[in-house]
């Protein structure tokens, strides 16, 4: 029987830290609220600082315990939450599909990550609020997914109210990152080193330089 993992622990396989990332007001901790209780509000308090909810979710028969972090967007706290983008190994970029401002400032948020998040973090387009009257779209859905191209990575619309797509953009950031992780235990894994004997290595030493030395 293969080892579990080396980040595995006795109720889950892997841990994942995701951040929720975006302008106040776009819907994150109504997306955060919709997949980790499975409830929604209209009536909800402007997120100070950080907050956090963790899930445990099934994938490809691995237990996968998301620990998921809503940060505020409001300019103010952007120094308070900068730290916690160094630990995330996934962030999904939120914005609002009636509010071209928040669509507009998706750049300056990967610019953040950039900045602070390491290199190899994974990374999702979310565009909210899907539900709402096509009257009131300022971002069309064809813009949102040119954006997620032009950065390669992918783009889900959402509504937290309908619970459009929710589930569907938390498992498909989990799993590539579960696959990404999987594939770095695979590579820490202890390589078998053959050791020649020194008098062996003194011996092939001598031949290639005897072979360089013909050969010039």
């Amino acid at each position: 029987m293969a080892a579990p993992p080396a980040r595995a622990r006795a109720d889950y396989d892997y841990l994942i830290k995701l951040l929720l990332i975006g302008d106040s007001g776009v819907g994150k901790s109504c997306l955060l609220l919709r997949f980790s209780d499975g409830s929604f509000t209209t009536s909800f308090i402007t997120t100070i600082g950080i907050d956090f909810k963790i899930r445990t979710i099934e994938l490809d028969g691995k237990r996968i315990k998301l620990q998921i972090w809503d940060t505020a967007g409001q300019e103010r706290f952007r120094t308070i939450t900068t730290a916690y983008y160094r630990g995330a190994m996934g962030i999904l970029l939120v914005y609002d599909v009636t509010d071209e401002s928040s669509f507009n400032n998706i750049r300056n948020w990967i610019r953040n990550i950039e900045q602070h998040a390491s290199d190899n973090v994974n990374k999702i387009l979310v565009g909210n609020k899907a539900d709402m009257d096509e009257s009131k779209r300022a971002v069309p859905t064809s813009k949102g997914q040119a954006l997620a191209d032009e950065y390669g990575i992918k783009f889900f619309e959402t509504s937290a109210k309908t619970n459009l797509n929710v589930e569907q953009v938390f498992f498909s950031i989990a799993k590539d990152i579960m696959h990404r992780l999987a594939e770095a235990d695979t590579k820490a894994e202890p390589q078998t080193i053959t050791i020649n004997r020194p008098d062996q290595a003194a011996g092939e030493g001598q031949s290639l330089v005897k072979s360089s030395c013909c050969g010039s």
